[in-house]
């Protein structure tokens, strides 16, 4: 399957989640910032809160695209110590990328959260959303993230995900979805027709539709959509 853009890959989500519509104890997590045009669709068809998952990759002094951590949104921090133990990581080197990311975090936080609380999803079924995934690393981190704010069910959904990745993640988590599943991957971008980046404007400017919609809710933060359909 192909999707035309993130819209549309959203719209076909929702359609395998209809067992959490209109609950009271499910919340929508977009990870930004690809992540947030499907969760925004997903939790408006569903008719639940939507809220943003801000995370940051701990990236290993020289080889920044191999991960030696996350910080998250709720104060958590994952490291992966076999990967710090390899590359010999001191102290003072973990310490100076965190704190560089956790800058970098909280600029994002106040960009995309504005005045809402901090995130919160305990005793709260999470739907973790994102556009897709390829190795399936900063999910994982994400995954532990969530799992220390404590909630009561963890679902990982995506449009596509190579089918080694499902099998690395599914353990992970309460439930794993994911439309498409393919032996041969190459990148996410290549199951879209439009796979053009997203803005932190187009970010916040969902966001911001999405409190247009709101309807207060127990949980704190969130806005819910009701689909229009």
């Amino acid at each position: 399957m192909i999707f035309a853009n993130r819209t549309e890959a959203g719209r076909i989500l929702a359609q395998y989640l209809t067992k959490y519509a209109d609950r009271d104890d499910v919340v929508v997590l977009g990870a930004p910032r690809g992540g947030i045009p499907v969760a925004f669709e997903v939790a408006k068809a569903l008719g639940v809160p939507l809220d943003i998952l801000v995370l940051r990759k701990l990236g290993v002094p020289g080889y920044e695209e191999l991960a030696f951590g996350a910080v998250a949104s709720g104060g958590a921090c994952i490291l992966d110590q076999n990967t710090i133990e390899a590359f010999g990581l001191t102290g003072l080197d973990i310490q100076r990328v965190i704190r560089t990311e956790q800058k970098e975090l909280e600029r994002r936080e106040q960009a995309y959260r504005g005045t809402r609380p901090p995130l919160s999803v305990n005793g709260f079924t999470v739907i973790l959303v994102d556009d897709g995934i390829a190795t399936g690393s900063s999910m994982l981190a994400a995954i532990q993230a969530l799992r220390e704010m404590k909630p009561a069910g963890l679902v990982l959904a995506v449009p596509v995900a190579p089918i080694t990745t499902c099998n690395r993640l599914k353990s992970e988590v309460d439930e794993l979805v994911c439309v498409e599943a393919p032996k041969l991957f190459h990148g996410v971008g290549q199951f879209y027709d439009d796979f053009s980046q997203v803005s932190d404007a187009e970010v916040t400017g969902l966001l911001e539709r999405a409190s247009a919609e709101t309807s207060e809710q127990q949980y704190q933060g969130p806005t819910v959509l009701r689909s229009t359909r």
